[in-house]
């Protein structure tokens, strides 16, 4: 991997979060986003396949802008770099959904309120993602040995993450989760999908505001690990930064598409947790060993397939019986 690469020039970052943030604005206001109502398997599928298409044809465009610009060779390259890191980004936001699926459950949020907390969950996940993704690429580009740390935290995380796969986090006792609600006034009960609600002439926030608090922290907790492992791929931050973004706009639709069916999908920790290990010794190797990211494309793809089919063939029997 070379040193800081930036191929994008002004107009092109304008250009990306213009198209964001139109995205964001036809979601909440055009397409229902802020309307309280249960997401189906149908709705969740077509959005999933949009805002799939929508990367792939982004890769396009952005391949064959650069081969006219810059050559084909760079093209390829960043084409490739784009589509690897949308593909790790896109796998590790899986992890994100069981976590969700957990804290859900855990205050028992209906599903027609789920949407809304996600969309502003996303909205808070966008900025935090910004300002690490190009405060990491500083870092990255004044001190390139940081590489190897982020190296050897992959490796670590991807080691704990095996060996705490079949352990379920408890959510209600967050720490964050208990300093919230020691320094904010906490309305229990439904309060349908308001985040704040006034008692006795006080301002307080509600239980799906809380919810929406640990699902920022849950966003921060995975950004830690999935930035530096795309820093592996490339360190060029409109790669890092369009391929963190379309995995984060995709992710709410990814969702309710594995909502009723993530159960089915247990082994896939131990694909993304095999998958970080091996972008961390990627990183600790890299004096020795340069591995092209094609390689690494190839290998990535084939944990996470090998993981997601092993998990649908293990669970064959419950899927038979449910149908």
């Amino acid at each position: 991997m070379n040193g800081l690469e930036n191929i994008a020039s002004g107009p092109m970052w304008a250009g990306f979060v213009a198209f964001v943030l139109v995205m964001l604005a036809l979601d909440l206001w055009v397409f229902g986003g802020n309307k309280a109502h249960k997401v189906s398997v149908r709705e969740a599928g077509a959005w999933s396949l949009g805002w799939f298409s929508l990367a792939l044809l982004f890769n396009g465009g952005l391949w064959w802008y650069l081969k006219g610009t810059v050559g084909p060779d760079i093209a390829e390259q960043k084409a490739l770099e784009f589509l690897s890191g949308y593909l790790i980004e896109k796998a590790l936001s899986v992890d994100n959904v069981f976590i969700f699926l957990l804290i859900f459950s855990a205050f028992q949020v209906k599903p027609e309120y789920q949407r809304r907390v996600l969309i502003y969950g996303v909205l808070g996940a966008i900025v935090m993602r910004a300002i690490m993704i190009l405060a990491g690429a500083w870092v990255v580009k004044e001190f390139t040995w940081v590489l190897y740390l982020f190296g050897a935290f992959l490796l670590f995380t991807g080691v704990r993450m095996m060996w705490a796969a079949d352990h379920e986090p408890d959510v209600k006792n967050n720490p964050v989760l208990r300093f919230a609600r020691r320094v904010l006034p906490v309305a229990e009960g439904d309060h349908g999908e308001k985040f704040f609600v006034r008692k006795n002439g006080v301002r307080h926030v509600t239980t799906l505001f809380l919810v929406l608090i640990l699902i920022e922290v849950t966003d921060l907790v995975f950004a830690v690990d999935s930035i530096p492992a795309i820093f592996a791929i490339t360190s060029d931050p409109f790669i890092v930064f369009t391929s963190n973004l379309f995995a984060i706009l995709g992710l709410r639709a990814l969702y309710f598409l594995l909502a009723d069916i993530a159960d089915r999908f247990h082994l896939l920790k131990y694909g993304l947790a095999l998958v970080l290990c091996f972008i961390g010794a990627k990183m600790l190797l890299l004096p020795w060993l340069h591995i092209p990211v094609h390689i690494s494309l190839a290998v990535v793809a084939t944990l996470i397939a090998g993981s997601v089919v092993a998990s649908l063939y293990a669970t064959r029997n419950k899927a038979n019986k449910a149908n």
